[in-house]
């Protein structure tokens, strides 16, 4: 039998009343229906494709002139953005269970449900797998739906969303709306155009704060739930299994800065000294209260956004300025309130933060006990983002990719925008 989690987007108001004191009601809902996917099948899914719409979209990376976009569950979209003001979507590659991304040189780590992929994407007409580690993810989650691997059977357990219209009868006396399924699920681009430059074939690219990969020395890091693991790709085309650290539960996020890594949980934030690469050392966790949690770093200062959220329990929505001067001693400056801050970036003395349905924010950070709010924009829903080096703010939201020319941080002006394509519910 079939497990189905209804989860309730939105009511409509009582349209009809009946002599029985009954109310017909009719509802939306993302319904959660229980399914197995074959590791095997996975495994042959990946593929080059030829561009297509965004829809859902996640994460996102950057890379000399290139885009990468995370469509979740389903793979990348690569978008050429020589031109920021004009960008265009060239192809998508096929990976099953995708959310993760980084890249170095000409070669791109994905995860695909419970494996770390290899690709090659000299051409991004015809990426190509080169390498693979098999089930070393256990488990992970897409908007809010968990899945797990199950080794016994060599499958994933997923779940799948459907948007279902049901119509019901409820009791006219009862003003409150019933709500179905209340379990929220916690815990040139040709050859080396997209490497960068073929002089410095090991050049890495540039993550947002709410990404689960990261890059350092010959080591690609990833954080789970719980764990951090590390991968030797000291052989690029063949990241190999290294050290795994258990952090503990609610990991959500990994920021590296110079030789140190700054992981945001649910709890805090955790410091750890990465000078010896293989074997990262803790260092320190500032804590606070129960709430999403990424980090951005530059100098001597940590900024953590806290948000409240179906993940989040008991969250709070504010702004951490921690001191970090002494890495074994963070100290939290000032907490300035915010609405729901998701990602953020830094680009110092300037820090731009997504407040999600509530648009996009930018604080001038020079006066850790004064920041001031220099312009919020509205109209667009704001997930993360990343500063570029060349006064270029990439952000992605559930509406699309947006570009500003941060020039003037007062005023920043819209470059470009690529759309989600609706889909009708």
């Amino acid at each position: 039998m079939k497990k189905i989690l209804l989860l309730s987007l939105f009511s409509v108001a009582f349209l009809q009343w009946s002599c029985t004191d009954q109310c017909t009601e009719t509802r939306k809902y993302k319904r959660y229906t229980a399914v197995t996917v074959s590791l095997a099948e996975i495994r042959q899914g990946v593929r080059t494709e030829t561009a297509r719409d965004l829809i859902n979209p996640g994460k996102i990376y950057a890379k000399g002139n290139y885009l990468l976009i995370n469509e979740l569950k389903e793979g990348l979209h690569v978008v050429d953005n020589s031109n920021p003001s004009s960008p265009k979507v060239v192809s998508f590659i096929k990976i099953p269970g995708n959310g993760d991304m980084a890249v170095r040189g000409n070669i791109l780590y994905a995860d695909s449900y419970s494996d770390l992929v290899a690709f090659d994407i000299s051409n991004p007409l015809d990426v190509k797998e080169v390498g693979r580690q098999k089930e070393v993810f256990p488990t992970g989650q897409f908007d809010g739906a968990w899945w797990a691997l199950n080794k016994t059977t060599g499958a994933i357990n997923d779940q799948r969303a459907d948007i279902v219209t049901e119509t019901i009868k409820v009791n006219c006396e009862d003003g409150s709306s019933v709500f179905r399924g209340g379990v929220v699920f916690d815990a040139a681009f040709l050859n080396s155009a997209f490497a960068g430059s073929s002089a410095n074939p090991s050049a890495q690219g540039q993550a947002g704060s709410m990404a689960r990969f990261a890059l350092y020395d010959k080591y690609l890091y990833t954080v789970s739930q719980s764990d951090m693991q590390l991968f030797d790709i000291s052989v690029p085309q063949k990241p190999a299994l290294s050290t795994k650290i258990n952090l503990g539960w609610g990991i959500e996020t990994i920021f590296p800065y110079r030789d140190k890594l700054f992981i945001g949980s649910t709890t805090g934030m955790f410091i750890y000294d990465n000078s010896n690469p293989e074997k990262p050392e803790q260092l320190s966790n500032f804590q606070h209260a129960m709430s999403c949690d990424p980090v951005a770093v530059t100098d001597n200062r940590a900024y953590v956004t806290l948000r409240s959220g179906t993940t989040c329990n008991r969250g709070l929505n504010q702004l951490d300025v921690v001191d970090i001067t002494d890495l074994r001693s963070p100290r939290l400056l000032k907490s300035y309130p915010m609405q729901n801050p998701h990602g953020l970036g830094v680009d110092y003395p300037n820090v731009y933060i997504c407040e999600g349905t509530h648009g996009l924010k930018t604080l001038n950070v020079s006066n850790d006990f004064d920041v001031k709010q220099l312009q919020h924009l509205t109209g667009m829903d704001a997930y993360d983002v990343i500063p570029l080096a060349n006064k270029t703010l990439l952000m992605i939201g559930k509406d699309g990719l947006y570009q500003f020319d941060v020039s003037n941080p007062a005023a920043l002006r819209q470059l470009s925008k690529i759309p989600v394509k609706r889909v009708e519910i």
